[in-house]
């Protein structure tokens, strides 16, 4: 976990989950296993390996605790999965992830498309998830999708997007990862969302997470960074989208934010030439 304000960037890679879960082509357990591996070498803090998910909403996803149980995990690194669910969080800790994330919309049109339900059944399901990482100790990493714009409702005003926030710090998660689900925002309405935000959330305890899908993700990093964030979800290769957002492309890729956020003079302790190799492997990987 992280509480202060530095030169330091993290960027908490989601490719092997957010990157591939929207692939059509079954990737086979063990293409997955080396990337995860070849992504532990790079100097990652935080691995988003899989997700405990519906086999029938997102196939992909079917051989998460295979996918766990052969990766070689790397101490100082944590491996997280998504959970949306008690039985996706018990599966998850079975399987001996280190922490697990739980996902809300800031928009009712994308949560029932997304999760069948509205953003306060939403938390009527995440608490039981909150009270058991609780006493298990396990951290708990919040998402918000549809930070700027919904593809059923359109634009979502800021102050929506700072009450799911301030509900799921609220509610216990040590970080909430702000989703620009569909990559349309722009760097103003980043900020006015982030405003907004960061009356209810301190900054050291948010991340931006940019699809790329109009070319501005790296721009909404920059003004990300002029508020205080330092922490930056990205996809290997620029792997991804969201199965249940129609025109939402990949992830800002990792090795993209690396090269862009070390140019503004930030450290991320990240290995480029292992970062280079991933991609290449993620590249393959796409169908």
């Amino acid at each position: 976990m992280r509480y202060g304000m530095t030169d330091t960037v993290e960027i908490f890679e989601v490719g092997p989950r957010d990157g591939l879960q929207n692939e059509a082509r079954e990737i086979p357990v063990a293409e997955k296993i080396a990337l995860v591996d070849k992504l532990s070498e790079a100097g990652f803090k935080h691995i988003e390996v899989t997700s405990f998910v519906s086999a029938k909403r997102v196939p992909q996803m079917a051989d998460a605790a295979r996918v766990m149980a052969g990766i070689q995990k790397v101490d100082g690194v944590a491996y997280a999965a998504l959970t949306p669910n008690m039985q996706g969080y018990e599966a998850a800790i079975l399987a001996q992830v280190d922490e697990v994330a739980i996902f809300a919309s800031a928009s009712e049109g994308f949560s029932q498309k997304n999760i069948n339900c509205s953003i306060s059944e939403s938390f009527e399901r995440f608490a039981p998830i909150l009270k058991a990482a609780r006493h298990a100790d396990i951290p708990v990493r919040g998402y918000v999708s549809c930070v700027t714009d919904c593809p059923y409702e359109g634009a979502v005003a800021p102050d929506a997007v700072a009450k799911v926030a301030a509900d799921l710090f609220a509610a216990g998660c040590y970080e909430v990862s702000l989703g620009d689900t569909l990559g349309h925002g722009t760097p103003d309405s980043v900020a006015r969302m982030l405003l907004a935000v960061l009356k209810e959330v301190p900054a050291h305890r948010l991340a931006g997470h940019f699809h790329n899908t109009n070319g501005h993700a790296l721009e909404n990093i920059d003004a990300s960074l002029a508020l205080g964030l330092r922490v930056f979800d990205a996809s290997i290769g620029g792997l991804g989208g969201c199965p249940f957002a129609p025109g939402s492309a990949g992830n800002v890729a990792t090795e993209a934010v690396q090269e862009h956020v070390t140019a503004l003079g930030y450290e991320t302790g990240l290995c480029s030439e292992i970062l280079a190799q991933a991609a290449e492997m993620a590249e393959k990987m796409r169908g």
